[in-house]
């Protein structure tokens, strides 16, 4: 069942995916409605099953599912994963790449292969002050309180 998202426990799961690109304008309405129709369709079966969403930056897709009345299968993720790749086929982005990082360089969100990130750390076009979206938290809490921090706080300060 779709919720609000602050209706949602700081322990529920979390999943972050992160756009090659920032969708278009022309885009937001199509995906925003994509994805809370997903959500409110997600484990139907399920009465007791609450999830919800956030479309952050028109960038980043985080599915948020609370799990703790209701046990997410390998079924149910194995579903938003079809469908998150659905979204990449559709709008021709990347969005399970893991191995690319997103940081804020002024008020734009930048994505860049990690390899690109090492050399700007290295040329100091960042430092260990620049924010940083950890994509890897898998929980609520954590989302809401490290999702976005600085590169020095981060598990990426060891490429300092």
């Amino acid at each position: 069942m779709f919720v609000d998202y602050n209706a949602i426990a700081d322990d529920a799961k979390v999943w972050i995916y992160p756009s090659s690109r920032k969708f278009y304008k022309t885009e937001i309405e199509e995906v925003e409605n994509a994805i809370k129709t997903f959500v409110e369709q997600w484990k139907t079966d399920d009465e007791n099953f609450t999830a919800s969403y956030q479309f952050l930056y028109n960038r980043f897709i985080v599915l948020v599912a609370d799990d703790e009345k209701s046990t997410l299968t390998n079924t149910d993720i194995d579903a938003s994963v079809s469908f998150i790749l659905e979204l990449q086929e559709k709008y021709n982005i990347q969005l399970l790449d893991k191995m690319n990082v997103c940081f804020k360089q002024g008020e734009f969100v930048q994505y860049k292969e990690l390899k690109d990130f090492k050399k700007l750390l290295k040329n100091k076009a960042l430092t260990g002050k620049s924010i940083i979206f950890d994509n890897l938290i898998t929980n609520n809490h954590d989302f809401k309180n490290f999702w976005e921090t600085a590169i020095e706080d981060s598990w990426y300060s060891r490429f300092l």
